[in-house]
């Protein structure tokens, strides 16, 4: 078994499910309420409120997230769809480890241990996961442009 191809088939697959199934999620309004607190304090997504009322940007985060998830999948077949896919998938990951610093009250301190929110935390993984497709698609994008260049 090839443990490599293996791990990138595993972790793409399963960034793709979460993201699939978050961004189902992202329509229901327990979800939109769910993540106003940490959309309207972040410097990156708070202006979306002012285009848009809870629901619609829920919905639009909701459509971002699945349309990223299908082009993720659509990387096992297609180095276009999993460039496009990899740099949506990173700046979703960046964006939502992001709320790490500019939502208030997310760090705690338990038995004084410091803790925080820990679905925004496993976006570390689901950002190497994307910065794996990226790399992993430039590299035959590049080889694919050499060879096109030569015949």
């Amino acid at each position: 078994m090839n443990t490599k191809k293996t791990g990138y088939t595993l972790g793409v697959a399963g960034t793709s499910l979460v993201l699939l199934w978050i961004g189902i999620l992202k329509f229901t309004p327990s979800e939109a309420l769910g993540i106003m607190p940490y959309v309207e304090h972040s410097f990156l997504m708070s202006w979306m409120y002012a285009i848009g009322g809870v629901r619609q940007v829920s919905d639009f985060i909701g459509i971002f997230e699945i349309t990223t998830a299908i082009l993720l999948i659509a990387s096992f077949w297609s180095n276009r769809a999993g460039l496009i896919g990899g740099y949506l998938a990173a700046i979703i990951f960046l964006t939502t480890l992001s709320f790490l610093l500019t939502t208030p009250g997310i760090w705690k301190t338990m038995d004084g241990v410091p803790v925080t929110d820990f679905f925004v935390l496993k976006d570390i993984g689901f950002l190497a996961v994307a910065l794996q497709v990226i790399a992993n698609k430039r590299v035959f994008a590049k080889a694919n442009k050499e060879i096109m260049l030569y015949n």
